[in-house]
């Protein structure tokens, strides 16, 4: 899950530490040795290179530890998961087997993402603002040449909203270059130019976030273009 949820962030480059039973600890040696065999296993299993980090595991379990660089080379620990022997025993947890008798569960601590804010702020930071299509809290925004557009502007606003994309109208009274310059500038993955032309065709003039002009086509056909784009980022594709 860890790989694949980073894979969507676009953090492709992973580390994995397996850190091990410190000095004080809670529970039994014998649940300490098997918890990190059991991690070990599973991560060779994943095909992960294991660095060991004697000593730094939790006072309640090992842990493994997954450390992303970002685009700046720096690491950073994001996702953990820890296997807890000792709090279901220290509890008194039971849970019934398949034969009817009693026996003390195990628990799993897992962050994905760990602390949300943390996340999103080196987040920010590797992909420098541009969020990928299917993030992005804007992902269009459509630019009117001039107010003669606005009409039509307005029913494809309203059709993209339908189809739950996040989409804004920029109908003001300025030239397309400042429109499109501010777009570029809030990077918004996609720019809509409307001129008359797109109005008397019944179609769209899509601007990618780097400046790539796409030839004006039918809404449906850049609503499947976004669909796929979505789905490739993804990993749908």
């Amino acid at each position: 899950m860890t790989k694949e949820v980073y894979k969507v962030f676009g953090f492709d480059r992973i580390e994995v530490t397996l850190q091990t039973r410190p000095e004080k600890f809670l529970g039994r040696v014998e649940l300490w040795d098997a918890a990190e065999a059991a991690l070990r296993r599973c991560l060779e299993q994943a095909g992960f290179a294991v660095e060991v980090l004697p000593g730094e595991g939790a006072f309640y379990g090992p842990k493994i530890g997954f450390d992303f660089r970002d685009v700046l080379e720096r690491s950073w620990t994001l996702a953990t998961v820890q296997i807890d022997c000792a709090m279901p025993e220290r509890f008194g947890l039971k849970y019934v087997t398949r034969d009817g008798t009693e026996a003390t569960p195990v628990m799993l601590h897992r962050a994905v993402l760990g602390s949300i804010e943390r996340f999103i702020a080196i987040l920010l930071e590797h992909c420098a603002g541009a969020f990928p299509l299917w993030l992005a809290p804007v992902q269009l925004k459509i630019l009117t040449v001039t107010d003669e557009q606005k009409d039509y502007a307005g029913k494809v606003l309203d059709e993209l909203r339908r189809q739950a994309w996040r989409v804004e109208l920029d109908g003001r009274n300025e030239k397309l270059g400042y429109k499109i310059r501010e777009a570029q500038l809030a990077k918004i993955p996609y720019a809509i130019v409307i001129g008359d032309k797109e109005v008397a065709a019944q179609t769209v003039a899509p601007r990618r976030r780097g400046g790539e002009s796409l030839a004006p086509m039918a809404l449906a056909d850049f609503s499947a273009r976004l669909r796929a784009e979505v789905a490739e980022e993804m990993g749908e594709a």
